[in-house]
């Protein structure tokens, strides 16, 4: 299994938050996870909301713990809303079922992580994490399933 290293979160978070610029995206955060849900890297853009941290690495935190990216958790709460609450107490609010969340895999498809971006509108977090994991040659898959349109 391929390990995400600190130069590849590190570049995930700087490419994402560069894109989020680019596009003149509200401030973002974007949070990197290892495998075993370690925070790796961490930045937050000047203005970013205080709570913005908490989002990003919540939304990474969901998409690693329950193995989907954050789109298809935002469909599942929908879906199975007393599960989700459940499973917002059980994580005590660490799990964040919000387009944003992205499982980082490998070329095999095995999940190494997760980034978590927040700022913007869902959609808007996603494309970030998405970018910035795509600059590394990792796959994201933010709930559309690996290799699906985004």
């Amino acid at each position: 299994m391929t390990v995400l290293t600190l130069e590849q979160a590190s570049q995930i978070v700087d490419a994402g938050l560069a894109r989020a610029a680019e596009l003149k995206f509200r401030p973002m955060t974007i949070a990197v996870l290892d495998a075993g849900g370690h925070l790796v890297a961490f930045k937050r853009q000047d203005r970013s909301g205080i709570l913005r941290p908490e989002i990003a690495q919540g939304k990474a935190w969901g998409a690693l713990g329950m193995g989907h990216g954050g789109r298809d958790l935002a469909r599942r709460a929908v879906e199975a809303p007393a599960f989700y609450a459940a499973i917002a107490a059980t994580s005590q609010g660490r799990v964040i079922p919000v387009g944003g969340g992205v499982l980082i895999r490998d070329a095999d498809g095995e999940i190494i992580g997760a980034a978590g971006a927040s700022g913007d509108h869902p959609d808007n977090d996603e494309a970030c994490a998405v970018y910035g994991i795509e600059q590394v040659g990792l796959v994201a898959d933010g709930g559309h399933g690996p290799g699906a349109p985004k």
